[in-house]
């Protein structure tokens, strides 16, 4: 992840997306067209016309014209929609909401989604900003992990899903390596099924939106740090987006003896509420310094070198952000809606609760304003994009 893509990189795949790219700063062109197979290059930076720029997303390819792998019987699926995109890495500034993105085609394994709702996550932003730009898709991309809405296409080897379903999920299974490059801030983004689950009868669609990445990481790192019932842990960054939910979900799911976490002091009633035996007022008190020790430490802002000095011996620390030490780890999601499947009984129950930010949602015209708002890294609980028209 530590090598940069060149200013020019090749892509070989089967369908491209033809994409007319003016300035960074002028409307942004997307349409689908079927070519046979060759290569083209893909140049990132100043776009002159009138040169057009082929680019391929591997992600959400389109089937070969030979085979027939779709169905739906939406007449109304629009052949361009509203999105917002990015031609370049950098800042909020570089968002830009286009009208005549191309609506994806899907493979035999994906369906097509109706976006009704869409979540920010602080991997959106490190993304913009070309954090990983040796592993991401190609740009322009239409950001963007988390979704919820309903479907309106199938591919022919989907085998659960139908039109008509309302789902939610995060679409890009590998966060970091190869994200899709047309995400969920658009009006249609395109799902494998694998990666979906049907939304829980009890939540809107703003709810669910906030859900898919922050839950899923929330239970694997839970997972993977070998969390049992009877065991203690330490959440840091308890009121965010993915440490409200390992708050819940070590006490709820996992049966917890103790759950503590970190707050800033206005926020200390919140992660009580959400069943955080212990706040700590991250403001006054060094957690490190504590006398008490846990079983594992869950760290969700960067502070991997203080969380394994929390730890009791034997213990084990879930890092996401910064450098982790040992017996810490660094951790990825890999998502499934095989997970979302497992919570979706304790969500439907009430015992673990979706939780969408009080200054959301926000509007789908407000993107910008959402992801400067993120960017502050003071939201509780989800940054949510509701309705998206």
């Amino acid at each position: 992840m530590d090598a940069i893509l060149s200013s020019t990189t090749t892509f070989q795949l089967r369908k491209p997306l033809l994409c007319n790219i003016h300035t960074p700063f002028s409307p942004i062109k997307i349409r689908l067209n079927r070519l046979n197979k060759s290569s083209h290059s893909v140049k990132r930076g100043s776009f002159p016309p009138p040169h057009p720029l082929r680019i391929f997303a591997s992600s959400q390819t389109a089937p070969s014209a030979e085979t027939s792998t779709t169905s739906s019987s939406y007449s109304s699926i629009p052949s361009t929609m509203k999105a917002w995109t990015y031609s370049e890495y950098g800042g909020v500034e570089v968002l830009k909401a286009v009208s005549d993105v191309a609506v994806p085609e899907i493979n035999e394994d994906q369906v097509l989604i109706k976006v009704a709702a869409a979540a920010l996550n602080p991997v959106d932003s490190k993304r913009r900003l070309g954090k990983f730009k040796a592993t991401d898709s190609p740009l322009p991309t239409v950001p963007g992990y988390d979704v919820a809405g309903v479907v309106v296409k199938v591919g022919s080897q989907v085998k659960e899903l139908k039109e008509g379903d309302e789902v939610y999920g995060d679409i890009s299974e590998k966060a970091l390596n190869g994200p899709k490059q047309f995400g969920s801030l658009a009006e249609y983004t395109a799902a494998e099924e694998k990666l979906l689950a049907l939304k829980p009868k009890n939540l809107d669609f703003a709810q669910a939106a906030g859900l898919p990445l922050a839950a899923e990481t929330a239970y694997e790192g839970l997972e993977r740090a070998g969390f049992s019932q009877g065991k203690s842990i330490l959440v840091l960054g308890g009121a965010g987006g993915v440490g409200s939910l390992v708050i819940q979900l070590a006490k709820q799911v996992f049966g917890a003896s103790k759950v503590a976490a970190t707050a800033s002091t206005g926020k200390l009633d919140f992660i009580k509420d959400l069943g955080a035996d212990l706040a700590i007022d991250y403001t006054k008190e060094n957690f490190e310094e504590l006398p008490e020790k846990f079983d594992v430490v869950y760290d969700t802002v960067g502070q991997g070198d203080k969380a394994v000095k929390a730890l009791k011996e034997g213990g084990s620390a879930v890092v996401l952000t910064g450098a982790a030490e040992p017996p810490g780890f660094r951790f990825v999601v890999t998502s499934t809606g095989e997970t979302l499947k497992k919570l979706n009984p304790f969500l439907e129950s009430g015992k673990v609760k979706a939780l969408v930010d009080p200054k959301g949602p926000f509007p789908f015209d407000k993107v910008d304003e959402a992801f400067s708002y993120l960017d502050t890294n003071r939201a509780t609980g989800k940054v949510v994009i509701y309705p998206i028209p």
